[in-house]
This record gives structure tokens, sequence and C-alpha cells, in this order.
């Protein structure tokens, strides 16, 4: 078994670890962040109806030019945070997503915070 292989596995485990007890409902969505090797993702689920209530992401076209960094999560964090705020929810649990809480991570989390979201 590869290094990247038994990375993987082991970020498996905490995510399944994590989602034991983290839950969203509609009115404190499970914010969820995935971040690949280009890009970062990051969406509002409310696991009760099993719906998305809004996401953010270096895909969308305002967006393609952010690089895979703290900087480009944090907007990501905000960006997703305004849109939880036009919603007018106002609180939600942070699923890290088996990742650990540093650098990018760690940077979404703060640029929801910035926009008025309570974790």
């Amino acid at each position: 078994m590869s290094r990247v292989e038994e990375k993987q596995i082991r970020r498996a485990k905490r995510k399944k670890h994590i989602r034991k007890s983290i839950s969203g409902t509609a009115a404190r969505p499970r914010m969820t962040v995935f971040r690949s090797n280009k890009r970062i993702y990051a969406q509002a689920i409310d696991d009760e109806a099993g719906r998305t209530l809004a996401q953010a992401s270096s895909l969308e076209k305002e967006n393609r030019d952010l690089k895979l960094c703290a900087a480009s999560g944090e907007k990501i964090g905000e960006l997703l945070g305004a849109r939880l705020k036009e919603k007018n929810i106002e609180t939600a649990v942070f699923d890290r997503n088996g990742y650990l809480y540093h650098g990018i991570i760690k940077a979404v989390a703060e640029g929801a915070r910035k926009a008025g979201i309570r974790f």
C-alpha cells in the first residue's frame, strides 16, 4: 500500500468518526469543506431533508482565478457565509470532512465567521 493510499484511508477514518456526531438541520446546517489538489468546495447541507442549502467553490466563474491557498479559502468561506445570511441562517455546524483544522480548512471557517456565521 502506497503512502497516498494510507493517507486517504486515515482521512476516511477521521471523516467517519466525525460524521457520527455531526448532523445538520434546516435551521443549523452542516457546513462541509472539500479540498482537491486544484479547487476548494464548501456547502451547507440540511441532513434531515437531504438538501444542499447553499454552496460556494473556486470552480465558479468569478472565482476561477483563485489558487489553492488560505486566502482563497477565506474568500470561499465569506461567499458561503453571505449566501447563508441571505437565507436568514445565522448558525451552522462546521464539518472539516476529515481534514485537519489547519491552513485552508481553517481559513474557510474564519471566512464564514467573518461573514457572520456562528459555529
